[in-house]
Parts: structure tokens; sequence; C-alpha cells
């Protein structure tokens, strides 16, 4: 994607957006305030040079008619200032509050943040939506209003330096012209490659940090510290080496942009030098030309004196592209994906039964076939065992039937009242209420069912637990205990026990349990009639299906009833 482009599909759709009235009216507002600050520094400028003259002449009267106008200017113009910065402080947070909704809103619908990650076509998508969101919506407003600031300013100002010296000017825009061409070719490309790899480096170490807390019971009982340690910090070298690079690049922009400013300094003082020696300016005119000319420098050389930030915001700007290509690429499936030629996808249906016609299965870069022209027909309240050895494609098969592996070709007919059970149920944040609903959490299910299901799935020491004096009330905001798999897995049951879906896709969801606990669990769940297909290696799982799908090499399968 060009850069433009990359622009474009980030930055665009706010300000045409539903809200694009408000968000235009308050730019409006803030460019009026620019403009008029930018009036007022003029006259600042004017009447600074004019107390300066007055000084100088020892003219009692006109220093004061010029510090009683100076005086007030200043005081009218301080809550303009002071406005101009809220304005664009609120107008940054609406700004951010949609696009962070607009790419949330992506980002979970339709499974597309399942999908990039089973692609692999985007690192750290989260990175991007908190950090480099935040930094456009920042940022770019910053250099909006520097760069607004900067042209009011040259419109401003260009009228009081040219009558004062034309020679002033002419040299003012070579060197502008000059320091922005080596500024933007020698230090611009390096800078915004070296900042995007940064915040990519940055990522990934958080993302190592936030994987060692996730799993630190299984790394403590692999006594695999010394391992992790290694892994991490050798992460963290990379992102030292990456920093070593940014710094050193930063370090030959600051001295040019050192030299570029500090030579400002004396510009106008060696061009007007001449003219106030032979009496044809004073005092106040060079006072006035020296800071019309670095005003009217900052201007010019804004790429120059920002360049920094500017590829800061660059690298943000180009990540947030990337994630806007991959939520695209993930809502269009029938594309291929980055990568994978002669790309096909599984065609989805609903309907009242579960029927899969010729179905083939490859791996997400389709270089591998793992299930090859299946065909069966499942109606309620019939159950599959899927069994075969580890790696063979049971699970893709499941995650097939829910929607989310696609990759392939064929048909697959399924109604969309199904429920799907992992191996490692998800508890996010939450009461025991919060758990035992997710994710319909507005519903109207009342304590009291929720402790006789508890009660079912051998879980009623949690309502024993999280209560005082036995009151179901307490339910509601209850912090859910520290629970072993089994427990969670029981509390996943319980869950589909609460919401009785048409078929139930089990992913060896009972590993953890213990036979007996098992086959209450399963007996809930048939007598219910509720259609399960399991995948499991437990040979107590075949006396709870009615027909075994077995899974072998080179996508072959083998589809029978269980004899008992």
């Amino acid at each position: 994607m060009s850069q433009l482009s990359s622009i474009k599909s980030v930055i665009f759709p706010y300000w045409f957006s539903r809200e694009k009235w408000g968000a235009w009216s308050l730019l409006t507002l803030l460019i009026s305030l620019l403009l008029l600050q930018t009036g007022l520094k003029v006259v600042f400028l004017i009447y600074g040079g004019e107390v300066t003259s007055a000084l100088a002449a020892q003219d009692t009267e006109r220093f004061r008619q010029a510090i009683s106008t100076f005086l007030l200017i200043l005081l009218t113009g301080i809550p303009f200032a002071s406005l101009s910065g809220y304005v664009r402080a609120k107008l940054g947070l609406f700004w951010r509050t949609w696009l962070t909704h607009y790419y949330l809103d992506q980002y979970l619908n339709n499974n597309s943040f399942y999908l990039l990650r089973l692609y692999q076509t985007l690192d750290n998508p989260g990175q991007r939506i908190e950090e480099d969101i935040r930094t456009l919506t920042q940022e770019s407003l910053k250099f909006l209003v520097i760069f607004l600031e900067s042209g009011f300013q040259l419109l401003g100002f260009a009228g009081v330096l040219w009558s004062i010296s034309q020679t002033l000017v002419t040299v003012l825009l070579v060197y502008a012209v000059v320091g922005t061409a080596i500024a933007t070719l020698y230090f611009g490309p390096p800078l915004i490659s070296t900042n995007a790899e940064q915040l990519q480096q940055e990522a990934t170490f958080r993302f190592d940090l936030a994987r060692i807390r996730e799993n630190t019971e299984a790394i403590a009982l692999y006594r695999g510290e010394a391992q992790e340690f290694s892994q991490t910090w050798q992460q963290f070298t990379l992102v030292l080496q990456n920093f070593s690079r940014l710094i050193q690049w930063q370090l030959g922009l600051n001295l040019f942009q050192n030299n570029y400013r500090y030579a400002t300094f004396i510009i106008p003082g060696i061009i007007l030098a001449p003219k106030l020696f032979a009496g044809d300016l004073e005092i106040g005119d060079v006072t006035q030309a020296g800071a019309a000319f670095n005003l009217m420098l900052g201007a010019l050389a804004l790429i120059v004196l920002q360049l920094q930030q500017l590829t800061n915001l660059g690298a943000g700007i180009q990540r947030l592209a990337q994630l806007t290509t991959g939520l695209l690429q993930t809502s269009n499936i029938t594309s291929a994906p980055l990568n994978v030629q002669n790309f096909s996808t599984v065609e989805r249906y609903t309907g009242l039964n579960l029927s899969i016609n010729n179905l083939t299965l490859t791996t997400p870069i389709a270089d591998k076939i793992l299930i090859r022209d299946l065909s069966l027909t499942l109606p309620p309240p019939q159950s599959l065992l899927i069994v075969g050895p580890s790696g063979i494609g049971k699970s893709s098969l499941l995650r097939a039937i829910a929607g989310l592996w696609q990759t392939g070709n064929g048909t697959i007919t399924c109604p969309d009242s199904v429920a799907f059970l992992p191996q490692h149920p998800y508890l996010p944040p939450g009461t025991l209420r919060q758990q035992l609903l997710y994710p319909d959490l507005d519903s109207t299910i009342d304590n009291a069912n929720l402790s006789q299901v508890l009660t079912t799935v051998n879980l009623e020491h949690l309502s024993d637990t999280t209560t005082q004096a036995n009151s179901q009330e307490d339910l509601l905001s209850s912090t859910l205990p520290n629970l072993s798999l089994g427990e969670q897995q029981r509390l996943a049951f319980a869950r589909i026990l609460l919401k009785a879906p048409t078929y139930l896709i089990l992913d060896e969801a009972t590993s953890a349990l213990d036979l007996a606990n098992e086959a209450l669990l399963y007996g809930h769940i048939k007598s219910l009639g509720i259609a399960i297909i399991s995948v499991g290696h437990r040979p107590s799982l075949r006396e709870y299906h009615d027909y075994q799908l077995e899974l072998s090499k080179q996508g072959t399968w083998k589809y029978s009833s269980i004899q008992l």
C-alpha cells in the first residue's frame, strides 16, 4: 500500500462518517481560533518593536501608548490561546473514541481477530488499536495546528519582513528549501522505517512478558525459568539493537537541526547591520525583523524542525494501514491470504441439521490436505465421536463446523444454535453470574436457577463459598475464585445447560474430569436432546455417542456406527 493510500485508509473514515458534521464544526472552530491567534501575534510583534524603539528613543509618551496597547492585546489574546488547546484536545478525544470503536468493531466482527492470528498476517493488533490510534489522533491534530499556524504566520509576517528587507525574505526562502530537502531526503526514510521497527519490537517484548504472566504455573512446573529468561532477554536485545540504530539517526538529525536553528540567530543581524549603521532602520525594526524571520523560518522549515515527531506519526499511520488491510482481507475471505495461491473456501449454509458434503480441509497456507471429500449428516439428537492420531485434523474439523476454519472446499450446512467447548474454557474477568451467562450477560435467568445448575454440574461449593449466608443475590457481585481445570470444564458445561443449543461441539472438553463427572455431564446434555460432536481419546466416550468418525493419514476417513 502506498503512503498516500495508507493515509487515506486511516484518516478519512472519521471525517466522512456520521459524526462528520460535529468533527468539521470543531475543526472550523479550531481554525478560526488559530487565525485569531496569528493575528494577535502579528500585532504583538508590531507593538513589541514599537516598545523597543520608544525605549531606544527615550520617548516617554510613545512608550506609554505602546505598552498600554500591548498589554490590552495580551490580556485579550490569552483566553483564545487557551481555548484553542482545549478544542484541539476535545476533537482528538472524539476522533480517538470513534476510531477505536471503528477498529474494535472490525477486529471483533466475523471472527477477524481469530483469522488474523490463524493466517499470521499481522503482529500485535492490540497495540495498533491502543497505541497507534492514540498517536494518530493526538499527533496528527498537533501537526495540523502547527501547519495551520505556520501558514497563517507566513501570511501575517511576510508583509512585515518584506517591508523591512526584501533580501532577508529571499535568504529565508532559500535557507528553508535547502534545509527541508536535506531533512526529507536524507533523514526521513530511515527514521520512519526504524521507528516502525521499534514499535514492533517493543510490542513483541511486551507480548513475551504477558505470555509469562499467563503461563506462570506451567513454566514453574517445567522449571523453565532459565529458558524463558533467555528467550525474553533475546527479544529485549532486539529492542536495544534497533533502538541503538534509532538514536544514531536521531543524533545526526539533532546535530543538523541545532546547526540549522542556531544559525538563524545571526543571519538577520548580518543582513540588516549595514542599513542599521547607515541610519535607515531603527533598532525596533531590527527586533521586528529578527522575530519575523525566526517565526517564518519555523513555518517554512516545519519538516526540518519536527521531523522526528513526523516520523513517529508516519510509522503509526503505516501500522494502522496494515491493520486496515488485514481486517479487509479477513472480511473478504474469498480472496487469498498473504502469499497464498489457488485459495478457496468452504461454503456455509444455515439449515435444521448438520450436513457435510464433499468437504476437503487444508491447512491455512493450503499446502497440506487434512481431510478429503468428507460427507455425512447428523440430525439431532444423534451424536458423533471423532477419533484419530494427534495432529491428523480432528480439531480442524470441529473449527470448520463452527465456522472458524475455512480453507478448503465443499459445503457445511448447520443451524445457528451451535455451542463450542474447547479443552481450556475461557473465563473472562467478572462475577460468578457473569461467568455462567457469558456471553449473554443481559439474560434474565434468576439466581435460583443459576445455583441449581451449579449443583447439577457438581459445583455447588462455588455457590456456597461465594455467597454470604447462602444469599443467592450475592451471586450478582461475587468474584470467581481460582478454579482447577476440571472445575473450569464443569463451569463451561453449566453454561451449556443454561443455553441448551441444538448442537454441542466438544474438543476434549472433559479431559480434566474423572469418569464419574464425565458420565454425569454427558448424561445431562443427552437428556436435553442436544446433538453432541466430540473429539477425545478416552475409550469411555464411545458409550455417549451413536457414530464414530475415524480420521487417518493422507486425508482418509472411516464413518461407522458405534456398537457397544
